[in-house]
């Protein structure tokens, strides 16, 4: 094992000037506002977002079942958490199947900003918009609780995630380095 420094953006995004778009939930998917007896979940949905992805490099936690599992239970049990910028998004194919969750974004206050925390959405279920709709309702969900800027951290490597949060109007207002414990490093 060895440290290894990720570069980091700080992302920010002003809710008071910047319009949020209503988006539309595709066919097939539903978006589920926070409750507690969705943290698993929550927790299904970040180890599918992330598992492969260089995330559960920078936090190991995100690569493992039970390490997503207790991250959401922490996340959710701060007394920062903010449940109204809090989603889960599920997919159904058929309405006979069950429904598999698949997106996630949760929200914490730090600082008098809202914090994203963790947008996720499994690899197949990408370019659909989802990660838009996801923003877009944490943002609301920001707003109704009165606050006016919202921020998040992305690996300067994930450049996918970069595009999406400047599509939607974040812009990059700091660098920082993350430093992990990783194999063969």
């Amino acid at each position: 094992m060895g440290l290894t420094y990720f570069k980091r953006f700080r992302m920010e995004f002003d809710l008071l000037s910047s319009a949020i778009a209503e988006l539309p939930t595709p066919a097939g998917f539903e978006l589920i506002p926070f409750s507690e007896d969705l943290i698993r979940d929550h927790a299904t949905a970040k180890y599918r977002s992330f598992r492969e992805e260089l995330d559960a490099n920078v936090f190991p936690c995100l690569g493992r079942r039970d390490g997503c599992l207790s991250l959401m239970r922490e996340i959710s049990g701060r007394i920062s958490f903010i449940p109204e910028a809090t989603w889960l998004i599920q997919y159904q194919p058929t309405p006979s199947a069950r429904p598999e969750p698949i997106g996630t974004i949760q929200g914490l206050q730090f600082e008098g900003w809202g914090a994203i925390q963790n947008v996720g959405v499994a690899p197949e279920h990408r370019g659909r918009g989802l990660g838009s709709i996801l923003l877009a309702h944490a943002a609301a969900g920001f707003r109704s609780v009165g606050l006016s800027q919202m921020h998040l951290e992305v690996t300067t490597d994930n450049t996918a995630a970069v595009r999406l949060y400047e599509r939607f109007g974040f812009r990059r207002a700091q660098v920082v380095y993350k430093a992990a414990e990783v194999a063969g490093a």
